[in-house]
């Protein structure tokens, strides 16, 4: 590897045993390292977070394989890329009975017609396909592609496998970083900020030795977090199905706490205001409803917020509307109510509207019997009369049941 190269580069590995991390696939007798070392490889999908060894682990099949080896990726190939390498490899199949492996880098970003143009070499096995993804390929992959290829999930690395890759840059010389010395509470720094991730470890650790030796002494805690600071907080498609399910999940369970936690986190990431505002207007009645019927007009009051005043300032209004919801008394009532009502109108029969509930206001309606036998509910002292309001059909059916918690009571019911 030329020494002019990134670090990351040049540490990558060259033989399976130096792969860190990933022992669940890569291990000894593991599916993946078996497939790799007998050169039986089917088409696999590798998905997982960056720095996780996917692009390592394509490499190494290259160099394990008798296939062929074409790599391509998907940020600049299209469809035209794709038939060259299946003539290539129909070409090399019928000449030298060569088989072809197609690593296919950030898979994902194929769209649907480019992953049709693929499918037929995949489906006919003139192409074994590689695909490398960070994100979720049951969302991004189409259900063909899926389905004749193997999936792999790689994790983010353990801090050990973190800290022995960072032990193995200062350690050999060919790396360039040899004899530099680094502060304990600097390498946990630079462990314990990657995040699993194996390229930003090592890209820190490489910007850090360089402040480092300008400086000239061996690597500190301020070389470690001056590296870091730069780094953007990573957020990936699959990724923000998960935040936002957490975050609902944690105002839900009445965490104040954790409901800031992951708000915090989507800001950081850049997540749209609107789409938050959005999950806590839908959370305040599915979650909370009648318990604490305020918690809708101040979830309304956040979205309005934030077209209103916009962000920065608009996260201090989402804020409070995830405090107070967190904190309020929780119901779903409103959400079983209305899922029982609509099981009811999908399932059972639909009764006509009842002749005293129909449209008398129009000529002719009273001679048709609309209306007749109505009560005027104003009439009555208590502003209250008892008469059916639902068809025959429906009548002894009951959707709303009383949670029983905050204001969400049956009337009549005091307060526990």
């Amino acid at each position: 590897m030329e020494h002019g190269a990134p670090l990351a580069a040049r540490m990558r590995p060259r033989r399976l045993d130096e792969v860190v991390g990933q022992t669940h696939l890569l291990g000894s007798g593991k599916p993946l390292r078996t497939l790799i070392e007998t050169d039986r490889l089917s088409s696999v999908l590798l998905w997982g977070p960056p720095g996780t060894g996917k692009t390592t682990i394509a490499r190494l099949i290259a160099g394990a394989t008798k296939k062929a080896f074409e790599p391509l990726s998907a940020v600049s190939a299209g469809v035209k890329d794709v038939r060259e390498v299946a003539a290539r490899a129909r070409a090399r199949l019928g000449e030298h009975g060569q088989g072809t492996i197609l690593f296919l880098d950030e898979v994902h970003r194929f769209n649907k017609a480019q992953q049709d143009a693929l499918l037929p070499h995949v489906e006919e096995g003139l192409i074994v396909l590689v695909g490398a993804t960070t994100e979720n390929p049951f969302f991004s992959l189409t259900g063909p592609l899926l389905s004749r290829s193997t999936l792999f999930r790689l994790d983010p690395l353990a801090d050990d496998d973190v800290a022995e890759l960072l032990d193995r840059a200062l350690a050999d010389d060919v790396r360039g970083l040899a004899g530099l010395a680094i502060d304990a509470d600097a390498r946990r720094h630079l462990v314990q900020r990657a995040e699993g991730d194996a390229r930003h470890a090592l890209t820190s650790l490489e910007v850090a030795a360089g402040l480092a030796r300008e400086a000239g002494h061996g690597i500190t805690l301020a070389d470690a977090e001056a590296a870091l600071a730069m780094r953007a907080l990573r957020y990936g498609d699959d990724e923000h199905y998960d935040v936002v399910s957490a975050f609902i999940k944690s105002i839900r369970g009445s965490d104040p706490d954790a409901g800031l936690y992951w708000l915090a986190r989507m800001i950081e990431a850049g997540e749209d205001p609107r789409f938050i505002a959005r999950r806590l207007v839908i959370l305040a009645s599915e979650d909370i409803g009648l318990a604490d019927p305020t918690s809708l007009l101040v979830a309304d009051a956040a979205a309005r917020s934030v077209e209103f005043v916009g962000m920065p300032e608009a996260r201090l209004n989402l804020a409070q509307a995830v405090l107070h919801l967190a904190r309020a008394p929780k119901s779903n009532s409103v959400y079983t109510a209305l899922s029982a009502a609509l099981d009811d109108v999908h399932e059972r029969q639909l009764g006509a509207v009842p002749t005293h509930l129909r449209d008398a206001s129009y000529p002719g309606a009273r001679q048709l019997g609309h209306g007749e036998g109505y009560l005027y509910p104003h009439d009555a002292p208590a502003g209250r009369v008892d008469q059916e309001y639902r068809p025959p059909e429906v009548a002894d059916r009951r959707y709303y049941r009383p949670s029983g918690r905050g204001d969400d009571r049956a009337e009549g019911e005091d307060e526990r």
